[in-house]
């Protein structure tokens, strides 16, 4: 943890970046248990909370193409600055969702969030590279990880007590705050520092910049092993995105804390958190950073995944639904930071970000379909709570069968693997 200590203390730029992204981080998991709240409030439907997730996973599927166009032809800082104004105003809005009938506007607010989220997210990660050395890259990255997940585990206990003790309009109005200080933060990085490759105006921006997707689509194709590892996540969320959903229903149905089920979803937020954030940590230190052992990882981040949703089947308590929670979370941890290894490490830097950028689309729509599946068929299917659950921890063995195939043959055989 000294590098990462270290990096803050000697740079104040990323330092001041790394704080906009804390406190941002911290008022997204406010949002979210707020919201969920509110629909179970107000609807009880495990549909309705479905829908709330695909009003966040939707825009960022359909804007991320396009975002990436607007991160470079606009100085990145001004964007980041004005995106988080905009979601905080955005978030503000929430709190005239005040009956069933205006539930609607609570999809509306959501999703305008998220596409201002989609266009921060890759103003952000360019920007990075203007105020780190190359050197430090990789320590700022791994950092910008650690923090999300902390951010997780935190903020989701946090945002828990706040809704539960204080109400879910007050969440809102924090989270709103937090967008302005997060603003605020990035605004003291200074002008000089935009080192943005902003490209000239001109009508055929957006034709050039779909042109440059499909010329990396077309790149994937002819590397297949390549487009699988770029699916990696988009395989994983195909059975964690549903789980987002059923989540919900488990803390506020099956096993609230003294009635209050907004208390026990952010103590199962909070075990995501440790999962995904440890998890990672750990296997790199037992397997190391060979190709080899970015596999393995990938390997034993699948299984743990599918034990840990069948163990959530089968919980008991509250507590079992926390170890099993968290087993789930290293498993979401391995696939997320390793998979994304496999591809900085592979893919050329030309391409790097419309690969991501395909990832990360494949990603949001499986995990949108997942997600719309658990509250199908949770809601009008007749499956109890922990069926559902056993049907995502059979979609897990499956997606981990199929990974163990491709692992053996590409360990047998490295050179079906393209050089970076």
């Amino acid at each position: 943890m000294n590098s990462y200590v270290a990096l803050l203390q000697r740079n104040p730029n990323f330092r001041n970046l790394w704080l906009a992204r804390v406190v941002s981080n911290l008022g997204d998991w406010f949002n979210l248990l707020a919201s969920a709240t509110l629909i179970a409030s107000l609807t009880g439907a495990g549909t309705a909370i479905s829908f709330l997730f695909l009003a966040r996973f939707l825009p960022l599927f359909l804007m991320s193409p396009f975002a990436g166009v607007l991160a470079d032809r606009f100085d990145r800082r001004k964007l980041m600055i004005a995106t988080d104004l905009l979601r905080a105003v955005t978030v503000l809005s929430f709190l005239f969702v005040d009956r069933p009938e205006r539930i609607w506007l609570l999809y509306v607010l959501t999703a305008l969030q998220f596409v201002f989220s989609a266009v921060f997210t890759p103003a952000q990660q360019a920007y990075l590279p203007a105020v780190v050395d190359k050197e430090d890259l990789v320590t700022a990255n791994a950092l910008d990880s650690l923090t999300w997940s902390t951010m997780l585990a935190i903020g989701a206990l946090l945002g828990g007590l706040a809704t539960a003790f204080l109400g879910v309009q007050t969440a809102f109005i924090l989270d709103a705050l937090t967008f302005v200080v997060a603003a605020w933060f990035v605004a003291r990085v200074p002008v000089a520092s935009h080192g943005g490759a902003q490209r000239g105006a001109g009508k055929s921006t957006v034709r050039d910049g779909l042109l440059e997707i499909v010329e990396g689509m077309r790149y994937l194709w002819g590397q297949p092993v390549l487009l699988i590892f770029a699916l990696v996540k988009a395989g994983g969320s195909l059975v964690w995105g549903g789980i987002n959903v059923l989540e919900i229903p488990l803390a506020e149905q099956a096993f609230p804390l003294n009635g209050n089920g907004t208390l026990s979803l952010g103590l199962i937020y909070a075990a995501v958190g440790i999962g995904t954030g440890f998890g990672p940590i750990i296997a790199r230190a037992w397997l190391g950073d060979s190709y080899g052992s970015l596999l393995k990882a990938i390997t034993i981040g699948f299984v743990a995944m599918t034990i840990g949703i069948f163990g959530l089947a089968v919980a008991p308590a509250l507590g079992w639904v926390l170890a099993a929670t968290t087993v789930r979370g290293i498993g979401t941890g391995l696939i997320w930071v390793f998979s994304a290894v496999l591809l900085q490490i592979l893919i050329p830097n030309r391409l790097r970000g419309r690969v991501f950028a395909f990832e990360f689309a494949a990603l949001t729509l499986t995990q949108s379909a997942s997600t719309l599946w658990a509250g199908v068929a949770y809601d009008n299917l007749g499956l109890s709570l922990s069926q559902v659950f056993i049907s995502a921890g059979l979609a897990g063995t499956a997606i981990t069968a199929a990974w163990f195939l491709f692992h053996a043959r590409v360990r047998r055989q490295p050179a079906l693997v393209a050089k970076p």
